[in-house]
């Protein structure tokens, strides 16, 4: 049976901050729209990831910004469904990776009126009023690939990776087939990893 012949189950965790997850997330977009996918979204935070770790300067005042996003993402789950986490998370990505902009209040606070969500979800980005929450789908992803990752982490059929990493985003069979590829690789229990290094930053 190939990948194909059958309807997968894809869980996608992201973190809004990460332009490698929102290039990742534009392919899966393509691959919805040529395989017989359902994806479903999931919150991870690469600040819950690089707690207690020494952190350059500037990477740490990156991770001390990204807990208000994450923390807005959990609570508009938890109060409105997570059929809201995907609106809200192109709502996010768009202005911070497309757009290039670091007003993260401002980003907020306009994602959250794009997709018609309460204007007081905001606050809860300032607080840890929902950090169980966050931490506990966190751990999911962190369960199925260990903590020497970052985001995004997707898994088919329960078999997750870190990744793919990709710039440009594939589009139309080309992310078919990249899906195709990494579907067969789940498939083999004793794949592990593999790797290059990256010469290009993320073209989003």
């Amino acid at each position: 049976m190939t990948v194909t012949d059958t309807r997968l189950v894809v869980d996608f965790w992201f973190d809004p901050a990460c332009p490698w997850a929102w290039l990742t997330s534009r392919w899966m977009d393509e691959v919805a729209t040529v395989r017989d996918v359902d994806v479903r979204w999931h919150v991870m935070s690469l600040s819950v990831l690089n707690e207690g770790r020494d952190l350059p300067e500037n990477y740490r005042v990156l991770m001390d910004d990204s807990w208000a996003p994450v923390r807005v993402l959990v609570a508009a789950a938890r109060d409105h469904g997570d059929k809201v986490l995907k609106p809200l998370y192109d709502a996010l990505g768009t202005r911070r990776h497309t757009d290039r902009r670091t007003d993260t209040a401002a980003i907020v606070a306009e994602a959250l009126a794009e997709v018609a969500l309460p204007e007081d979800l905001a606050a809860v980005g300032a607080t840890d009023e929902v950090d169980d929450l966050l931490r506990a789908s966190h751990g999911e992803a962190i369960t199925l690939v260990g903590d020497e990752v970052g985001t995004p982490v997707v898994a088919i059929g329960g078999v997750g990776f870190f990744g793919p990493v990709i710039t440009p985003a594939p589009t139309g069979e080309d992310a078919g087939k990249l899906f195709d590829g990494l579907a067969l690789v789940t498939q083999v229990p004793g794949f592990y990893e593999l790797k290059r290094t990256r010469t290009v930053g993320p073209a989003v």
